[in-house]
C-alpha cells in the first residue's frame, strides 16, 4: 500500500532524533523520581456539540476505515505506554487506577510498558498499519510529533465522543486545539511537558533569570547558560522571546531566531547545548541559568532549594504525549471508555500524583490536594490560569521544513 507510506526520514532529521534518544526527550523518564506519599460527572453527548465548548471537530481526508468493534463481546483492551507512566501501588506491582475501573467496568486491561521511544514503536507498528492490519493494541500513547503522522496517515481512528463525557468536559483549554488534532477527532492528551527557564539561585547571586533575553544577553551569566538540543524547545522559546508564535512563525523567522542563538555561541555567553544531562551542572552551580524541562525541575527541587523555574512573560514551550486508538483495533468503544476514566477527577488527580507531569485535566487541584497538597500547588503540574495562557506549542511541519530547519539547528550546536 504504496500510497500510505510515510516520507523517508532525511539525515537531518535522523541525526535529531538520535540526540533525543541519546540524551534528550527521548531519554527521559516519563515521570521524575518523586511520589505522592499516599495513595463528578458532567455528560456531554456527541461529536455535534464539540464547536459549543470551543473545540470544533476537524475535518480530515483519508481517515482510517472503521474497524468491527468487538467491545461488547470481549470486556478487554490492549494498553501500550511508556515506561513509568502509570502509577503503582505500595506492592511496586499492582495498578491501582487500572485495577479500579477493571472493577467498575468488568474490562480486563492488558498493560504493557513497551513503549521506549517514538521512533523505535513507530517502526514496531508501522508495517501493521501500513497493511491495514490489527497492531494487537487498541490504546497507545505517543508524542505529539508522532501523533500528528499518524493522524496524517489515516492510521487513527475517530473517536466517538459520546464515549468521551468526562474528557469532553474537563479537557484543559490549553491542550484544545493543538494544528494536528483541532477538534480532538482523534486523541486526547495523557500529559504535557513544558519547557521552562531554570536557574541556580546561589550562583545568579540570587538574581532571578526569566527571559530568553536575559541569557542570552546579560553579561554576569556569560559562559553560564545552557540552551536544549532539541530544536523544537531551543528555537521556540527563543521565538516566543522574539515576539514571533512559535504556532505560525515563517522561514525568516526561524532564521532570525538561529541568529540570535548564534551570536550567543560566538560570544561564548552559552556554555553548551544539551540533553537532560543539563541537571548535575544546573545542581552544581556550573551552569547558572538554562532552558529547561519541567519535569527535571521538580526532581532538583526536591533535593536542592536553590533551584529556581520561571515562566517567561513572553511565553512558554508545551508539548505533550496523547492517546490514539491505532486503525483495526479490535476495541475501541473499550479503549474510550478507559481514556475517559483517566479525566475524571479523583482518577486524574491520583496518576498526577505519581508521574509529576502537566495534569492535562481542569478542575483537578481539590482532589490532588487530598493526596499531596504541595503538588496541588505546583504550577509545573497543575498550570494557574495565569501560566496556562502563556503556553505555547511548536507548530506542525512538513518533512521539507523539518529537514531544513534540522540541518540549520545542528550546525548551530555543532551535532
Amino acid at each position: 500500500m504504496e500510497q500510505y507510506e510515510p516520507e523517508r526520514l532525511s539525515a537531518p532529521q535522523l541525526a535529531a532524533m538520535r540526540r533525543s534518544l541519546r540524551d534528550g526527550r527521548g531519554a527521559l523518564t516519563r515521570r521524575s523520581l518523586l511520589r505522592a506519599s499516599g495513595t463528578a460527572a458532567l455528560a456531554l453527548g456527541g461529536l455535534g456539540a464539540l464547536s459549543a465548548c470551543g473545540i470544533p471537530p476537524a475535518e480530515r481526508e483519508g481517515d482510517a476505515a472503521a474497524s468491527d468493534d468487538h467491545s461488547a463481546a470481549e470486556k478487554q483492551i490492549n494498553f501500550s505506554n511508556w515506561t513509568e507512566y502509570m502509577d503503582v501501588g505500595e506492592d511496586e506491582k499492582s495498578r491501582p487506577t487500572l485495577a479500579a475501573f477493571t472493577k467498575r467496568t468488568g474490562i480486563k486491561v492488558k498493560y504493557t510498558e513497551d513503549i521506549n521511544d517514538n521512533v523505535e514503536f513507530f517502526g514496531k507498528i508501522k508495517p501493521q498499519l501500513a497493511a491495514g492490519q490489527d497492531t494487537g493494541r487498541d490504546l497507545i500513547i505517543v508524542t505529539d510529533w508522532l501523533a500528528a503522522r499518524i493522524i496524517r496517515l489515516g492510521w487513527a481512528q475517530k473517536l466517538d465522543h459520546a464515549n468521551l463525557p468526562h474528557a469532553f468536559a474537563n479537557l484543559s483549554a490549553q491542550f484544545r486545539r493543538p494544528d494536528w488534532d483541532p477538534g480532538r477527532a482523534y486523541s486526547y492528551p495523557w500529559t504535557g511537558i513544558p519547557t521552562v527557564i531554570a536557574y541556580n539561585e546561589k550562583a545568579t547571586g540570587g538574581r532571578k533569570v526569566d527571559s530568553v533575553t536575559q541569557l542570552l544577553d546579560d553579561p554576569k551569566l556569560k559562559g553560564k547558560v545552557s540552551f536544549l538540543s532539541e530544536m523544537r524547545d531551543s528555537v521556540g522559546m527563543t521565538l516566543l522571546d522574539m515576539g514571533k508564535d512559535p504556532g505560525a512563525f515563517t522561514d525568516a523567522d526561524f532564521d532570525a531566531a538561529i541568529g540570535r542563538m548564534q551570536k550567543g555561541v560566538d560570544t561564548k555567553q552559552i556554555r553548551r547545548f544539551t540533553g537532560n544531562d543539563y541537571t548535575a551542572d544546573l545542581s552544581k552551580g556550573d551552569i547558572a541559568a538554562c532552558v529547561a524541562w519541567a519535569g527535571d525541575i521538580i526532581q532538583l527541587q526536591a533535593d536542592n532549594p536553590a533551584i529556581k523555574f520561571s515562566i517567561p512573560s513572553a511565553g512558554y514551550i508545551t508539548s505533550s504525549d496523547n492517546m490514539l486508538v491505532p486503525a483495526q483495533a479490535r476495541h475501541k468503544t473499550n479503549a474510550e471508555k478507559l481514556m475517559d476514566y483517566y479525566y475524571e477527577l479523583p482518577v486524574a488527580a491520583q496518576l498526577a500524583a505519581y508521574i509529576n507531569y502537566v495534569c492535562p485535566v481542569d478542575g483537578v487541584a481539590g482532589e490532588l490536594a487530598k493526596i499531596d497538597e504541595s503538588m496541588a500547588s505546583n504550577t509545573l503540574i497543575l498550570p494557574d490560569k495565569a501560566m496556562a495562557a502563556k503556553s505555547r506549542a511548536f507548530r506542525s511541519l512538513s518533512s521539507e521544513e523539518e529537514t531544513a530547519y534540522e540541518e540549520k539547528f545542528a550546525k548551530l550546536i555543532g551535532a
